[in-house]
């Protein structure tokens, strides 16, 4: 089938060029016949030399015109075979980019090759998440099965009850939570919301987030050290609650007991910077540089307590604003997370 269409190709090409050649010729012809014909010409029209001249032309201009497509079809041929293995699921193809004569057949293969590994690379994401959410849901569901079962047993003493009860009910939250925020992740990611800007004050939302977060900071007497300026800020007041909110989780669930967690706004010329910071076990060098990725946990001993999912939440929606998120952490020493926003958004 390669050989075939290539052939085909060919030969439609060389078509071309042959009448290119024979119209051109013929004109040619017609033109001289009729400078002769008008005397500004003089001599014998009919001479045997001119005619073959033409034949020659044509013949020669035919087939100089196969020899230099040649080489074109020939990419040409490589550029639909690699297509066709792409379509098979098959991302390691690549063409060979070195034709510095052919100054499009080098960008056209540079650019095929950009492609697939960016398919190859999206492929292995795709797989990546595909594991991930697996596994997410996989554990609580075991959990609840489990519980489940046990509630199922005859003279179960009450306070165990309650306790399996809990269980099932925490796992089921954490199912919930954990739903809620993978969809809200691939909306935000393929533009799917209805996102408006309010003017609103931020540092009430902070205060209004503090609150419902409250359960969590009183139950491990942690102090909060608050320095939030008055500020009204053109945004997304739904997004930004789910930045400020996990942010604080973060900061709660790695605080120890009787730690302090400092939130700090201030305003500048065109921005406006929220910093949350706490005094946890901190986050490891190679762990800072993937912590925003879609399911890392740098503490896999503490992933019962998150998804993974919270921090990248925070960067698309920090992204979808123009603004920054940055991280300061050392080892025993804490960590500091610092959202930049642009007082005025151009949000789509």
């Amino acid at each position: 089938m390669k050989e075939r269409t290539s052939w085909r190709l060919a030969l439609l090409f060389t078509v071309y060029i042959f009448l290119i050649i024979t119209i051109t010729m013929f004109v040619s012809i017609a033109i001289m016949l009729f400078l002769y014909h008008c005397g500004i010409l003089s001599g014998n029209p009919h001479g045997v030399p001119f005619l073959i001249l033409a034949c020659i032309s044509v013949v020669l201009g035919t087939f100089l015109s196969r020899v230099a497509s040649s080489k074109i079809f020939r990419k040409l041929d490589e550029f639909v075979d690699a297509t066709q293995q792409v379509a098979k699921g098959n991302f390691q193809v690549r063409l060979d980019d070195d034709y510095s004569t052919i100054k499009e057949m080098k960008i056209v293969s540079q650019n095929f090759n950009r492609m697939v590994q960016e398919l190859s690379q999206t492929e292995i994401l795709r797989n990546d998440f595909v594991e991930n959410v697996s596994h997410e849901f996989k554990t609580p569901l075991a959990a609840i099965e489990g519980y489940a079962t046990l509630l199922q047993k005859k003279d179960l003493p009450e306070d165990k009850k309650e306790e399996y009860t809990d269980k099932i009910l925490s796992n089921t939250q954490r199912l919930s939570a954990l739903s809620g925020n993978i969809l809200l992740l691939s909306r935000i990611e393929n533009r799917e919301l209805d996102i408006r800007k309010t003017l609103f004050s931020l540092d009430e939302q902070i205060r209004e987030v503090l609150l419902f977060t409250e359960p969590g900071w009183s139950a491990k007497n942690i102090d909060l050290d608050l320095d939030l300026e008055e500020c009204e800020f053109n945004g997304c007041q739904d997004l930004l609650g789910h930045v400020w909110r996990n942010l604080i989780d973060n900061a709660i669930r790695f605080s120890p007991e009787g730690g302090t967690i400092s939130i700090r706004l201030q305003k500048e010329d065109d921005a406006v910077r929220v910093t949350v910071s706490d005094q946890g076990p901190g986050i490891a060098p190679e762990d800072r540089a993937r912590i925003f990725e879609k399911f890392y946990q740098a503490d896999r001993s503490r992933s019962a307590q998150g998804n993974g999912l919270g921090l990248a939440l925070v960067r698309r929606i920090t992204d979808l604003h123009h603004g920054t998120v940055e991280l300061q952490s050392e080892p025993g020493h804490g960590a500091s997370f610092t959202v930049t926003l642009p007082m005025e958004p151009d949000m789509p």
